[in-house]
């Protein structure tokens, strides 16, 4: 099972306790020390549950959009986006339970043009006022004309974002930009012109769901 990069060094810290653990309790024999190797272990697997980052076969067709993450589409609806876009866009929110792989991924071809870390709190992902008032990343790219948003919201349990990308990276539909560790809530933004193929209720999967179109295809 591969690791997701972001989380590797929470990974390894865990991993060598457990192991430190499993080595005394095979030469002690202590009860002490067998309850704590039992407990990191199952520590361990959880871990490397949420952390896990799967390998996918990226379709990368073009004239469509695809999930930034994991998860159950909770909004579909068109908003007044005033930060990056200035416009009013078609927004697609997906929640992520702490069952969902939580990498993060690109929805479309294009360069990131805007990023920005915004403090806030940390109340349940799934209530609406989330999206405004709970600590969030923002990363706008550019491709041609369109300009779109991943929004990156952290929840209850999730309080660490991670965005892996920068300014003026080129990235490709699919491509790993971060994660938000323990699951929670990721939001897109598109053009108004797209068509949205996905409703709510439905499950997603980053990189791998269309969830819009943005032309006409065959």
């Amino acid at each position: 099972m591969t690791i997701a990069k972001e989380a590797r060094r929470e990974f390894t810290l865990v991993s060598l306790l457990t192991l430190s653990a499993l080595f005394a309790a095979l030469i002690l024999r202590q009860a002490f020390w067998v309850s704590l190797a039992t407990l990191l272990g199952i520590i361990w697997v959880g871990l490397a549950l949420f952390f896990r980052d799967p390998a996918r076969a990226i379709p990368r067709e073009d004239g469509y959009y695809y999930a930034p993450a994991d998860g159950k589409v909770v909004v579909v609806e068109r908003v007044n986006e005033p930060i990056f876009m200035q416009c009013e866009a078609l927004r697609i929110a997906i929640f992520m339970s702490i069952a969902d792989v939580h990498v993060n991924r690109t929805p479309g071809k294009g360069v990131v043009i805007f990023t920005r870390h915004v403090p806030g709190k940390f109340i349940q992902a799934f209530r609406p006022e989330a999206a405004l008032e709970n600590e969030h990343n923002l990363i706008g790219m550019g491709h041609g004309g369109d300009r779109i948003l991943i929004k990156q919201i952290a929840g209850i349990l999730a309080r660490r974002i991670v965005c892996s990308v920068q300014l003026d990276d080129e990235l490709e539909a699919g491509d790993r930009i971060g994660m938000i560790k323990f699951g929670s809530r990721v939001e897109l933004y598109l053009p108004t012109d797209c068509q949205a193929l996905i409703q709510t209720g439905d499950i997603v999967r980053a990189g791998i769901t269309p969830v819009a179109r943005y032309r006409d295809v065959d």
